[in-house]
């Protein structure tokens, strides 16, 4: 099971708590009446789909009910960080950092249940 972050409640909740909310950072038209029909179609369902880093979406829908955005890796389906709506998409050095951050994290509780276990 896949453990997300969110930003507002500051804890790392299973995945099932969350709902995916589409592709982040797309800006709506100033003018929406004034697109073709074609403009309009592609505003509202073409998106990126790419193979590795992924700006998204997601609302924390059984915990605070926020959405937020999220950098995924669509091939390892990795979390690299989450951050909350509104913010800047963030820059390569502050993913990589965030990356190394949960990486870190991950790697303390194993180690310390190893140092536990031993007599």
């Amino acid at each position: 099971m896949l453990l997300i972050r969110c930003p507002y409640c500051e804890a790392e909740r299973p995945e099932v708590e969350f709902t995916y909310a589409g592709e982040a950072h797309i800006a709506r038209p100033a003018d929406p009446s004034a697109l073709s029909d074609d403009e309009w179609r592609d505003f509202l369902f073409i998106r990126t789909n790419p193979r590795g880093r992924h700006f998204e979406r997601w609302r924390h829908m059984h915990g605070c009910g926020r959405f937020f955005n999220a950098v995924r890796d669509t091939v390892t389906d990795k979390f690299s960080m989450t951050y909350k709506a509104g913010a800047p998409r963030p820059s390569d050095e502050e993913i990589a950092l965030a990356s190394s951050a949960v990486a870190d994290s991950a790697a303390a509780p194993a180690a310390a249940s190893v140092k536990d276990a031993r007599p």
